[in-house]
């Protein structure tokens, strides 16, 4: 019975034991992605990643002041020409000094004719002492002591004359300060971004985020960035097209438009530019050729394909 009865239940533990292990398996179902994967139609090519930027690069406007806002012009879409205000800061204190100076300039003037006039009467005196002392009806150290008045009047009117130089600078560094507060539009372009407000405080220099963010959007350009190691199969004459990502089938030619030259380190996914990770890239600018039907916006990343020549 032993003989029989052992074998027979350690066959029958063995099954048990298999079924178990195979029922407690994960059972994976097939799915479908929710968007095709891009694919090229060259027979040969370079994928690589792309941002849409402007034509102008973007322009992170910052403000030379540190100061209230006081008004905002431009908002987001809008069209602005060069010398276009952005925004305002506060100039009271700035009005406050002009009028200051301008009150010095207008004093510093008035010296100025103070002592032409001064100048002009001991001139007078001198000719006449001049034409008595041939008559010998005054002397010699009078006639110099009006020559003398003479050159010290000479002296204070170039002195008041420098004043007045010098209250003018002044006066023009604090109109420059003013213009200064006047945030003004570099360049032809769109306002793509506005962070600031009425009321905020400015500060001056390379903010963490910029105020606003300007772009020429005709055409739209896209910067992509070619792993170093497939660098080297990139043409300038080369086809490219880009592929919205999520809807693959909406694509968009490129245009070649220069490379880089400096190879940067590559910038991680996340969008935060201290990220890194140990590949560098060669960033090749393309142009977006005119393509309608295919939705493309400033920070927007696409996939890129270049056609890679025979051989390559």
């Amino acid at each position: 019975m032993n003989k029989i009865g052992l074998p027979l239940i350690a066959l029958l533990t063995a099954g048990f034991a298999t079924v178990s292990i195979v029922r407690s398996q994960p059972r994976r179902s097939s799915t479908t992605p929710p968007a095709p994967p891009p694919v090229t139609a060259f027979s040969s090519t370079v994928a690589a990643v792309g941002l849409v930027e402007a034509a102008s690069e973007n322009i992170a406007i910052g403000t030379p002041l540190s100061g209230l806002v006081t008004s905002v012009h431009a908002q987001v879409g809008t069209a602005v020409s060069p010398g276009d205000p952005l925004f305002e800061l506060d100039t009271r204190s700035l009005r406050a000094e002009r009028d200051s100076r301008r009150a010095a300039v207008a004093s510093a003037e008035s010296r100025v004719r103070t002592a032409e006039s001064v100048l002009e009467d001991l001139q007078d005196q001198r000719h006449r002492a001049e034409a008595l002392a041939q008559t010998a009806v005054i002397s010699p150290e009078e006639l110099s002591r009006r020559r003398f008045g003479v050159h010290t009047a000479e002296a204070r009117l170039a002195e008041a004359g420098a004043e007045v130089v010098a209250a003018r600078a002044l006066l023009a560094v604090v109109e420059t300060e003013l213009e200064r507060s006047v945030i003004r539009s570099p360049i032809a372009a769109e306002v793509l971004q506005v962070n600031v407000r009425p009321g905020e405080f400015a500060v001056a220099g390379a903010p963490p985020r910029p105020l606003m963010v300007l772009g020429n959007l005709r055409p739209l350009h896209v910067r992509v960035d070619v792993d170093e190691h497939e660098g080297w199969r990139v043409k300038a004459t080369a086809a490219a097209e880009a592929r919205l990502r999520g809807q693959s089938t909406l694509h968009a030619p490129l245009k070649f438009v220069r490379f880089e030259p400096l190879v940067v380190p590559k910038r991680s996914l996340t969008g935060d530019a201290t990220e890194r990770v140990d590949t560098r890239v060669l960033q090749v600018i393309y142009e977006v050729v005119s393509s309608p039907g295919v939705p493309l916006f400033v920070g927007q990343q696409l996939d890129v394909f270049i056609e890679a020549g025979p051989g390559l």
